[in-house]
């Protein structure tokens, strides 16, 4: 047990650090989870109109299979994207209480103390499993608390919980393999992405009597789908799930004992001999080069699943006025396809925010690694430096958001015939994001020029942003409350009337906010 020596010290630690953030995702996913039982109650006050709101094919391949007509199997069937959250966050947490202190240096200087070796990743793993079962004991009260049944609202806890667990053994298993921090976070996304798709394309398979249906049985997010909270509540699942974890957190010890700390075990690629990088600019393309095409090839696909849904999403939207309100909340003005096709390219733009943070804190990744002194030793200032990986977050987004608009405009156009009038609008629906994705980028670069060491806090920007958006999209919200998401104050496209007001500013906030962070770095110490 020596190699656990000292795990209970940092798990403290990692408490204290996380102090609020921890609390906060906690509160605001069972908030949002409970709140739904009420809207949607009032929204679909019977069977038949659940049974119908479910039954198209476009939300079976958003959020699966309704289970049953019941007001519980309905919210936690329209929750379905939810538990997708929680598997993120907790990829997330487990990263960065693991790689991420390897990476900065701090691993090690823990290390030189009365620390086990595997005492970093077992607290963090226990940190994480903790907090996931503290979401889940949370929202099993509260679902409970608005009169559903106690053993539906403990699988739904199970199902949140399992997500989470599974997820944050997949991420302590991308820690191991690579000794960069945003390396780890793509293999963990990917793996995530991956069972969503596995999860969406077998479900929309099932439902169409197609021949891919199998492919659901792969995807862990199906796996907890198929407890079925408030219906056959299979328990069991929950034991496939946990016997899954406690497999990849096994694989995770045996991995990491394999490795050097502070190196991966997949070998970093060398360089060639002599030096042909001119430029600070060639240096991040050659540093960016696959997180830009890993995440250009998903939204691709995004588009793809999104657009080939999109003819089959109207046809039940036009007989139920509580649908079409509720996509007209989530964006559309114009028509009720438009109005899904708005509030899909919201989502899309959400994502889109996610890779715009990551982008812009690789400079912190350089920066707490050294590799960021030897460049500006040379005539390369801080901005040249800056501007360099900056390009590729700002305009790395558009890229990926073209790649979206592209082939769901494609998808969509070959499904009604036409593809010459629907690709220019989808595409300009996805571009029209980049203010707001701008404005979050932006903030990531003023916490990192004032504030380097806080720099993950820039994750905050698109996780508000998606709850706000999960929330606004099914229910009513304060106005202010939707005001604080740059995505709410961009027209509605396809289908609304764009003003150029909101671009401008939009990218005159994300202007000043890039700038003073710029400012910031130019005079505080480096590294810090």
């Amino acid at each position: 047990m020596k190699s656990l020596a000292g795990t209970g010290g940092l798990i403290r630690l990692i408490l204290r650090r996380d102090r609020v953030v921890l609390p906060l995702w906690i509160v605001l996913l069972v908030a949002i989870s409970v709140s739904y039982v009420q809207e949607y109650g009032d929204l679909f006050p019977t069977p038949e109109s659940r049974v119908k709101y479910a039954s198209n094919v476009g939300f079976i391949t958003l959020y699966g299979e309704l289970s049953g007509p019941s007001l519980g199997e309905f919210v936690t069937w329209r929750l379905g994207f939810v538990p997708v959250m929680v598997g993120l966050i907790s990829l997330l947490t487990v990263i960065r209480h693991t790689r991420v202190e390897e990476e900065s240096g701090r691993r090690e200087l823990l290390g030189a103390t009365v620390v086990g070796r595997h005492a970093q990743l077992a607290a963090a793993l226990a940190t994480t499993l903790g907090a996931n079962l503290v979401l889940a004991v949370l929202l099993a009260l509260g679902m409970h608390s608005q009169d559903l049944p106690l053993s539906g609202s403990i699988a739904i806890g199970i199902v949140y919980a399992g997500t989470g667990w599974f997820f944050a053994a997949v991420g302590a298993v991308a820690a191991q393999l690579t000794a960069s921090a945003g390396t780890a976070r793509g293999i963990a996304i990917g793996v995530l992405g991956g069972a969503y798709v596995l999860r969406a394309a077998g479900d929309t398979s099932a439902h169409t009597d197609g021949p891919l249906a199998w492919l659901s049985h792969l995807s862990p997010i199906a796996w907890a789908q198929r407890i079925r909270p408030y219906a056959d509540n299979r328990w069991w699942l929950g034991i496939v799930i946990l016997a899954s974890t406690v497999a990849l957190i096994t694989i995770a010890f045996q991995l990491a004992v394999r490795r050097d700390v502070g190196a991966g075990l997949l070998p970093d690629r060398l360089g060639p001999a002599d030096g042909t990088m001119g430029s600070p600019l060639a240096l991040a393309w050659r540093l960016h080069r696959g997180l830009l095409a890993a995440w250009t090839v998903g939204f691709a696909l995004l588009g793809l699943l999104f657009g080939g849904v999109a003819e089959g999403v109207g046809d039940m939207m036009r007989d139920d006025p509580s649908i079409q309100e509720m996509f007209q909340r989530m964006g559309g003005a114009a028509g009720l396809i438009d109005s899904f096709l708005a509030g899909v390219m919201t989502l899309v733009g959400l994502i889109a925010s996610a890779y715009a943070v990551q982008a812009t804190l690789r400079l912190r990744v350089e920066e707490s690694s050294g590799r960021a002194e030897p460049v500006l030793a040379t005539a390369t200032s801080r901005w040249q430096w800056a501007a360099s990986h900056l390009v590729f977050s700002l305009l790395g987004p558009a890229v990926a958001l073209l790649a979206a608009g592209v082939a769901e405009g494609l998808a969509y156009g070959v499904a009604i015939g036409d593809v010459g009038g629907q690709l220019p609008r989808l595409i300009g629906a996805a571009l029209a994001q980049l203010p707001a994705v701008w404005v979050l980028a932006a903030i990531a670069i003023a916490i990192f020029g004032f504030f380097p060491q806080a720099s993950m806090a820039s994750w905050a920007g698109p996780t508000v942003c998606i709850l706000i958006g999960l929330v606004s999209a099914g229910v009513s919200t304060a106005g202010w409350i939707r005001d604080i998401s740059p995505f709410t104050h961009l027209p509605s496209l396809p289908g609304g009337s764009a003003q150029a007001a909101p671009f401008l500013v939009l990218l005159a906030i994300a202007l000043v906010i890039g700038l003073a962070g710029l400012v910031g770095l130019r005079r505080r110490d480096l590294p810090a």
